[in-house]
């Protein structure tokens, strides 16, 4: 059978909750979906004509009615995260008013997390659990031999080295960066998926979806890729995603030598644990000579206790280290850390502000603690009746509304500005962008449209 009889399959991004629609500035409205580009790698490979409907680029929901009525396709792909539940399913709802005949597949982490919330809507045909190169195609396989799939599928760990590298021809536009000292072209990769990190506002989820153990591509894999984007894109910087790029010493020293050794002095990204900084500390200079110029490190706390009721597996003491290291080495901080943390003290919270003007990060990136789904203190927070969550779009990272109860969030805001003021590249809040626009504009103009704009933002559902 050839692919001219192969069913027509649409992929859909309608993850809109933080960036809205008819947004194509800055990296929050350019970055391509990692997970839709390896399945739409993987079903072209097959022979599947695919496209994408990314809801960012449309101007509104009767925006996508119109699109829709326009399109002729069996299959609609969406993945999902957690905060992006509510406009993922009035994506479906609008696809099944249009066309009705067209099977729906959800997937992504809150289909993993969570699959009987999600089957539990009519519209949605099929829940994808895990990982889905593999357990798609065997999906598509049975519905053109007429054969029955079950409403839960549950994925297959594919090879990673067996995978084709990831449509990047699906998103429209370029990557942009997201600091002014990574050039363009940018492009972002995934070396591997899962985190062997016990966190407990996170795990059990990420193991839900990629297993107990992290698996990475090669480095010989990794390298070809680069190669290949090399050739096509000439990149002048890039990121690594990875939860944690460093935990395996050995990828790490052999990617260095190879990197190198293929003629690549690109500068990148990539992020890592305080505590992987201070025991690895001549791997740490390696990845530096490289071109590792920023790290993203998730500090989360400047209380001793915290760490420990966080199950960070770092202390303070490796916090404050692994930020001296990264100055000696030039390498800049992008300082990830949490105020708002369930039994949390106002003592507690102002150390870790404390820590943060020890840390001298280039940029501080603070989030109120919000309990997640599928993770361990979510659970907690449920079981203790503290969430304040009421509704899925609340689960955005944004640092600017309650949590849970028994915080003082007036408290907490003046120690976020004070935490805040501290980072090299004045990472303004939205008060001050107004206060003092043209400073802000002149320093950081692609930051500046983006945050204004944001100000005006409708809600996805009034747009």
């Amino acid at each position: 059978m050839g692919p001219s009889f192969k069913k027509k399959i649409i992929l859909f991004y309608a993850g809109i909750t933080e960036s809205g629609f008819n947004n194509a500035s800055g990296n929050e409205g350019s970055w391509m979906n990692h997970g839709l580009c390896s399945i739409s790698a993987t079903l072209k490979s097959a022979g599947y004509p695919v496209s994408l409907i990314d809801l960012r680029r449309l101007k509104g929901w009767e925006h996508l009615e119109s699109v829709l009525t326009e399109q002729d396709f069996d299959i609609a792909g969406l993945t999902m995260m957690s905060v992006d539940f509510n406009p993922v399913n009035k994506c479906i709802e609008t696809i099944k008013r249009i066309r009705p005949r067209v099977k729906v597949l959800v997937g992504g982490a809150h289909a993993s997390i969570a699959p009987e919330e999600l089957a539990a809507n009519n519209n949605i045909d099929h829940v994808f659990v895990g990982e889905a190169e593999v357990s798609l195609l065997d999906f598509l396989r049975k519905e053109e031999a007429g054969e029955q799939n079950p409403r839960l599928i549950y994925g297959e760990k594919p090879d990673l080295d067996r995978l084709p590298f990831v449509d990047r021809g699906l998103f429209a536009l370029p990557e942009e960066p997201f600091v002014p000292f990574l050039l363009r072209p940018f492009v972002t990769i995934i070396a591997g998926r899962g985190c062997t990190y016990n966190c407990n506002y996170c795990q059990p989820a990420e193991r839900i979806i990629f297993g107990k153990n992290v698996r990475r591509r090669s480095v010989d894999n990794v390298i070809e890729e680069l190669k290949a984007l090399r050739s096509k894109f000439r990149f002048n910087s890039f990121m690594i995603h990875d939860d944690c790029l460093t935990e395996d010493r050995k990828w790490v020293l052999e990617f260095c030598d190879k990197y190198q050794g293929n003629g690549f002095r690109q500068p990148f990204v990539c992020q890592s644990r305080a505590d992987l900084i201070v025991k690895n500390k001549d791997a740490f200079r390696r990845l530096r000579d490289c071109g590792l110029i920023l790290c993203l490190i998730g500090f989360e706390s400047g209380s001793p206790r915290i760490l420990k009721f966080l199950k960070k597996g770092c202390s303070l003491e490796q916090n404050l280290e692994a930020a001296e290291i990264c100055h000696k080495l030039n390498v800049k901080i992008w300082a990830n850390y949490m105020l708002g943390v369930p039994t949390e003290t106002k003592e507690e919270q102002e150390e870790t502000v404390t820590m943060i003007k020890k840390i001298r990060p280039y940029h501080c990136s603070p989030a109120y603690y919000t309990p997640h789904p599928g993770s361990d203190l979510f659970q907690y927070c449920i079981e203790n009746n503290l969430s304040l969550i009421d509704s899925h779009d609340r689960y955005r990272r944004s640092s600017y509304e309650p949590k849970i109860r028994g915080i003082d969030y007036e408290h907490l805001k003046k120690l976020l500005y004070e935490s805040i003021s501290v980072a090299e590249d004045q990472n303004l809040s939205l008060q001050e962008v107004i206060s003092s626009p043209a400073a802000y504009l002149s320093n950081y103009p692609g930051k500046f449209f983006a945050k204004f704009r944001s100000l005006f933002r409708k809600p996805y559902n009034q747009e």
